[in-house]
């Protein structure tokens, strides 16, 4: 049974501070929270608890953040029964009144506001008698809320630019920050956040820790083109983690929290939920990625030959990642027809991480896999664009570290690589080896190559690096307008 300590008690917390559907920014999680609350220890930890609700909802983790970055990056193909708002995403069609883009923004704001309620009564967490709540633990709390907060700012601000920042303290809707002002949040949060969080090793499973921080604000610093102040927070952790020997280990329900993992988005099938839900009133610890992807379930995308083009002759990666026709699982051998979608029309390949076939003969809408969110094998990657061109050797000797692990066989690259070469091996190897995670479309924003990468998909430079900001936020506050909307949108 999984070990998931912070999500039992997240009910009451979670309904708590739920905000309108409407209008997310005129309400005030502060005024949503009783008199007596932030009493007791187990008031601060189940509001720490409610804000990591968010990475469950429909409109991230549980459904919509995958189809999103995976169709956007083209890492994935349409098969014939794919929704259209999923296929809008392929196409590059997608407007201002797109249903699951307002439901990603609605998700990250959501959080936010459940991370500001225990920022904003830090000083009730920090009035409470050490008895009761020591001051490391008090510290901590909202350590956590701060290392959420940064989050979802991250993961709204790389995928809309500029947003309004609410600070939880106003019942007005705010105007849009500009890009620097929501970084200079993110890694302000941040920054609090490797200080007062625990380290991995007294930390329970699932909530985020100091070398969590450390990542991801190293990770902040190379989407800002700092790689200097990147590379310092990386070599923090560096040493502290290990590469998993098995790669497939990393995308299992066995694999959970292993040597390799700094910061997962946590489901659990035997608490269960709904996938077509929003979290916000209960618990939604089930994803439907397992179903949606799953080639003997429904199936709805196939992976695009430019993915499976990229991988070089006896990775052992491309086996890990996807099956093909051939390919055993727990329960019998890939079929060529099992590779075909709805019309008739017979892919090369299907998803094979995140997929439960090695252990069960069907996927359904209950997934309990983890979301590997940051992982070892991401930082060393990033370690390596941080010195590829003052130090190519000791690029070349992260990247190997990568590419080297045993069930990878590959050859190491040699350390004679030009600076060139070496970012060229860094896009490849960050390609093939984060493949389905989520990563490669901001990868090619943030270095420029979007364009080129997508060509062919209806991508535009200088409109699809952002999506837009969603119709439904403009006409509910009062403090945006169509001015405020990203550009050709």
């Amino acid at each position: 049974m999984k070990k998931y300590s912070i999500i039992l008690i997240a009910t009451a917390l979670v309904t708590l501070v739920s905000c309108k559907e409407d209008a997310l920014f005129k309400t005030n999680p502060n005024e949503l929270s009783p008199d007596t609350f932030f009493k007791t220890a187990a008031q601060v930890e189940s509001a720490a608890t409610g804000t990591y609700a968010h990475l469950q909802n429909r409109g991230l983790y549980t459904r919509h953040m995958f189809f999103m970055m995976d169709n956007m990056s083209q890492e994935n193909g349409r098969n014939q029964q794919l929704e259209a708002d999923k296929v809008e995403y392929l196409q590059f069609a997608f407007n201002a009144n797109h249903g699951p883009i307002g439901e990603y923004w609605k998700a990250c704001y959501r959080g936010i506001n459940n991370c500001n309620l225990l920022i904003n009564n830090e000083d009730k967490v920090l009035a409470l008698n050490d008895s009761e709540l020591s001051p490391e633990m008090k510290a901590k709390f909202v350590g956590e809320a701060k290392f959420m907060r940064a989050l979802y700012y991250f993961l709204l601000v790389t995928r809309f630019g500029g947003v309004p920042i609410n600070d939880g303290l106003s019942s007005e809707g705010q105007p849009r920050s500009s890009v620097d002002e929501v970084y200079n949040l993110i890694i302000s949060d941040l920054t609090d956040a490797t200080t007062s969080l625990r380290s991995k090793s007294v930390e329970d499973t699932g909530r985020a820790t100091r070398e969590a921080a450390i990542a991801m604000l190293g990770k902040v610093y190379l989407f800002r083109n700092n790689k200097t102040a990147a590379l310092v927070e990386f070599q923090k952790i560096y040493g502290q983690f290990q590469l998993e020997d098995e790669y497939f280990n990393n995308f299992t329900e066995e694999g959970e929290f292993g040597p390799e993992s700094i910061f997962e988005v946590v489901y659990d099938d035997e608490i269960g939920g709904s996938a077509w839900g929003e979290t916000g009133t209960g618990l939604n610890e089930i994803t439907f990625r397992g179903q949606e992807y799953g080639v003997l379930n429904w199936y709805n995308v196939h992976v695009s030959d430019d993915l499976l083009d990229e991988y070089e002759a006896g990775d052992g990666r491309l086996k890990d990642n996807f099956y093909m026709a051939g390919d055993d699982y727990c329960c019998g051998t890939i079929q060529e027809s099992d590779l075909a979608d709805a019309s008739g029309t017979i892919y090369r390949a299907a998803w094979k991480k995140y997929q439960n076939y090695h252990a069960e003969a069907s996927e359904d809408a209950a997934s309990g896999i983890n979301f590997k969110y940051l992982r070892y094998a991401d930082v060393l990657l990033m370690m390596a664009e941080c010195v590829y061109e003052s130090n190519p050797a000791l690029a070349v000797e992260y990247i190997n570290e990568v590419r080297t692990r045993p069930s990878t066989g590959l050859a190491p690259l040699p350390t004679t690589l030009s600076s060139a070469q070496v970012f060229n091996a860094i896009v490849h190897e960050r390609k093939v080896e984060l493949a389905g995670e989520q990563v490669r479309f901001n990868d090619i924003i943030r270095w420029g190559n979007a364009a080129t990468e997508l060509a062919g998909s209806n991508f535009q430079a200088g409109k699809h690096e952002l999506l837009p900001i969603p119709a439904a936020e403009i006409n509910a506050n009062a403090a945006l307008s169509e001015v405020d909307q990203n550009p050709g949108y």
